[in-house]
């Protein structure tokens, strides 16, 4: 079953919709469920998360992960925005039933995602951020193999 946080931010998703002009635009996907996320961010020159915005394609776990991902980000700071991992994204949502936890991984691969157009269109390198995947299950480890 679903937590009520889960519910709630799959009924009522935060800041979807997408940013004309966004500073940095992350688009990930997982070719096992089908489910697909686009992240858009606009970073000002502090590099702070002013506004945060997802289309997301996929389940209700799915949407509730990104509109999740989105509030745990906004007003951010990039090294703050890029701490933010899976698991965090669980926390918040009360938690994930184990076959939707790679909903978990694709808002924090969207948000690495974003973060990486961001770097490659200002010509910056931002510590810790790798070259995002670009199917959630590259590389993917056991531990997430869950269903």
């Amino acid at each position: 079953m679903y937590s009520e946080k889960v519910m709630d931010h799959f009924q009522n998703p935060r800041n979807m919709g997408e940013i004309e002009n966004a500073s940095g635009v992350g688009t990930v996907g997982n070719a096992k469920c089908g489910d697909i996320m686009r992240m858009y961010l606009d970073i000002d020159d502090n590099g702070i998360i002013q506004d945060v915005k997802f289309k997301t394609f996929g389940c209700g776990a799915a949407v509730a992960t990104s509109s999740m991902a989105t509030e745990l980000v906004k007003g951010k700071n990039i090294q703050e925005a890029l701490q933010v991992t899976n698991k965090a994204v669980m926390e918040a949502l009360d938690g994930l039933p184990p076959v939707k936890v790679h909903c978990s991984l694709l808002a924090e691969e969207a948000i690495h995602a974003a973060l990486w157009d961001y770097a490659q269109k200002h010509g910056i390198e931002i510590e810790g951020l790798k070259k995002p995947k670009s199917d959630i299950h590259e590389g993917e480890e056991d531990e997430t193999e869950e269903y």
